[in-house]
């Protein structure tokens, strides 16, 4: 699903990916202690493989040239594997948050320098393993003209975000505590769960909150209001949130 494009539109613009992608690897892995005892979330190993290079070699098959990772917890031993591994032949650029944890929004406010320019910024999870295109989740961002795509499934999970009909982000809430966020004058909101997946214009920089450190979801919330934040479904394809013990398996 093309979150309402039309399948003519997204493929007269197909084209090759020239974008630059950040991948979220600085948080503290408390969800997969103790395999985070000594080392990183980024280098916890599915089917013998560190997490980050299944990201890093899925975004080079995929096209992307230049990549960001911010890091935090064991850091060094991040560096040291890209080291090791020639940065899998990439041009990669590290963003080091190791005196404090900036949550996402905070992590993208500090790379501003890197996400300006002219084309979007792909975002990505380091704990996230899926089969969705990159290159049709872009197209379809290119199309809609959102200043940020996000990418949903229709999941069961305590929070949601809602959408109208269009694909808008409108709403959150916490299903298991009953807090709301956003507009909620559409009854006929969607409710889906984030993917840990979303692109990024350049120009939203400019609406960053005066923040070290804060929520992405919150800042899409705020820009929504004035602006189109874009939800992308991809029921269709594998998703894994791999950042818990009892989903590595």
């Amino acid at each position: 699903m093309l979150s309402g494009v039309c399948k003519n539109s997204y493929l007269s613009l197909s084209k090759s990916i020239n974008v630059k992608a950040i991948l979220l690897a600085a948080g503290l892995g408390t969800r997969l202690y103790p395999l985070t005892k000594d080392k990183p979330k980024a280098l916890v190993e599915v089917q013998g493989k560190p997490l980050l290079q299944h990201q890093l070699e899925k975004l080079k098959k995929e096209g992307f040239k230049k990549v960001l990772i911010n890091i935090h917890h064991f850091g060094d031993q991040i560096i040291s594997f890209l080291e090791k591994n020639k940065n899998f032949g990439l041009d990669i650029e590290i963003s080091d948050e190791s005196s404090k944890l900036l949550d996402t929004g905070g992590a993208l406010r500090k790379a501003s320098e890197f996400i300006r320019g002219e084309d979007p910024v792909f975002i990505h999870n380091v704990d996230v393993i899926s089969t969705i295109s990159f290159k049709e989740m872009l197209n379809s961002h290119r199309l809609t003209g959102a200043y940020a795509t996000l990418a949903i499934r229709k999941r069961e999970t305590k929070r949601y975000l809602l959408f109208n009909e269009k694909n808008k982000l409108c709403a959150w809430e916490n299903v298991e505590t009953g807090e709301k966020k956003g507009d909620w004058k559409d009854d006929n909101l969607t409710r889906a769960a984030f993917s840990g997946i979303h692109i990024l214009s350049p120009k939203c920089i400019d609406l960053f909150p005066e923040k070290e450190a804060f929520s992405i979801i919150d800042f899409y919330l705020e820009a929504a209001k004035n602006h189109f934040i874009c939800g992308y479904f991809h029921d269709e394809s594998i998703w894994l949130d791999v950042g818990k013990v009892e989903s590595l398996a």
